[in-house]
């Protein structure tokens, strides 16, 4: 739904469902609901996931046909897409696998166009009858630890292969934008453990990669000057802001914003998400205590790397939960874990929410706007503690009306 600051939806990988049948089966038995409960004046807002299947599905045309009809009858849109899962997201072990195949890969650059090819046609226009921007987010190109990742050498080949790939897709979005007027970008999703992982680490492979390589490239195929093609990169490339993937990083979200801005780089989505952290108390049975606490979201779906906070500062990182959970010890002050726990949730026992996280990035956005788009996004609901579990549409209805809360009013008016 669109409000004050920006077009506010839920992302749809909350539902299972590989196929597009199964998926737009999930959509049709929720959407309505909460559209009703949300915003029964005004347009309702979807950030769409498809697995790469459903995508391939999707885009026959008697299934997007179809489903353009159910959005117009439902007054529901679609403004953005997460391209990040490939493959099977629910039932199933992803772990790692959540980045494969990667951006090395022929098969990442044909999904990621298709799900373009699909929000280009899909985005609504304005009052004005103006195409809104969309975007779709994906992987922060690969997960490290596949290459020797401390190796000079291996690390520029898949910063190299990776962004020659990525300009593959911004090419593509060159094209689209001058064929139908949709301006569309493509926003990198920093997250533990990824090839990037933090705001500098993007920051470096834009301007050491994405901007010397794109200018080569684009100022040949397009025949721009090198001033019009940085121009041209910076608006199909942006940051997906995911606020539990920063929390978990220690990194402050003003402090974010304002290098970003510094090196004229945008954020294309917020999303509006928790993770887990606590600090440890000094006493031994405190301490075991909070360990425990973290022990009851060890599940084997999805990885939970955790980042410590040492006496001196210092930042360790483990691959997963179980593996900070062996390496405890009297050292570690505070953990951060990366689980998407319900965004409306402060505690959790001995353990807490990144809620604050979020509370900051929504003040940032209502002081500056520094993007359209913000899209919640908790899919753990299956693998929660069953304490924790609750039907999905009153979660839905409760995340977004928190956010709601926060200040982002829904504006009662056509998209």
């Amino acid at each position: 739904m669109k409000t004050s600051y920006g077009h506010l939806g839920y992302c749809t990988n909350i539902h299972a469902g590989e196929t597009w049948a199964d998926h737009f089966a999930a959509l049709q038995q929720a959407v309505p609901d909460l559209k009703q409960r949300l915003s029964p004046q005004a347009p309702f807002g979807l950030g769409l996931r498809l697995s790469n299947i459903a995508s391939e599905e999707l885009e026959q045309p008697e299934n997007l046909v179809a489903f353009q009809h159910w959005l117009a009858a439902n007054d529901c849109y679609v403004f953005t897409m997460n391209g990040f899962p490939f493959g099977g997201f629910h039932n199933t072990s992803v772990k790692d696998q959540v980045h494969a195949p990667d951006w090395t890969t022929e098969a990442r650059v044909e999904y990621t166009k298709r799900l373009f090819r699909l929000l280009s046609v899909l985005l609504p226009v304005d009052e004005l009858g103006n195409a809104i921007p969309g975007g779709v987010s994906t992987s922060p190109l690969s997960y490290r630890h596949w290459f020797e990742w401390e190796q000079p050498a291996a690390r520029d080949y898949v910063l190299s292969q990776t962004t020659q790939n990525v300009l593959d897709v911004v090419a593509d979005l060159i094209r689209l934008h001058r064929q139908t007027d949709r301006l569309m970008h493509l926003d990198l999703e920093p997250e533990p453990d990824g090839v990037i992982e933090t705001s500098d680490e993007f920051i470096n492979w834009f301007t050491d990669y994405l901007i010397p390589m794109g200018l080569e490239l684009l100022t040949e195929q397009f025949g721009l000057t090198d001033e019009e093609a940085e121009t041209a990169i910076c608006d199909h490339v942006r940051l997906c802001y995911d606020v539990c993937h920063f929390a978990v990083g220690y990194e402050y979200p003003a402090d974010v914003l304002d290098k970003l801005r510094n090196y004229g780089l945008r954020v294309g989505k917020i999303q509006i998400s928790a993770a887990l952290k606590a600090q440890f108390p000094t006493d031994t049975e405190g301490r075991e205590a909070v360990r425990q606490a973290f022990a009851q979201f060890n599940e084997p779906t999805y990885l939970h790397q955790v980042v410590a906070r040492t006496k001196s500062g210092e930042l360790l990182r483990f691959r997963d939960l179980p593996d900070a959970l062996a390496a405890f010890n009297d050292d570690h002050v505070e953990w951060r874990s990366h689980f998407h726990v319900p965004i409306f949730v402060e505690s959790y026992g001995a353990l807490q929410s990144t809620q604050d996280d979020i509370k900051d990035v929504l003040n940032l956005q209502t002081g500056r706007q520094f993007t359209n788009q913000l899209e919640v996004e908790t899919y753990t609901w299956d693998v929660l503690p069953a304490e924790l579990k609750a039907d999905i549409v009153d979660s839905i209805e409760r995340e977004m009306k928190w956010v709601s809360t926060t200040g982002l009013q829904p504006v009662h008016q056509a998209v």
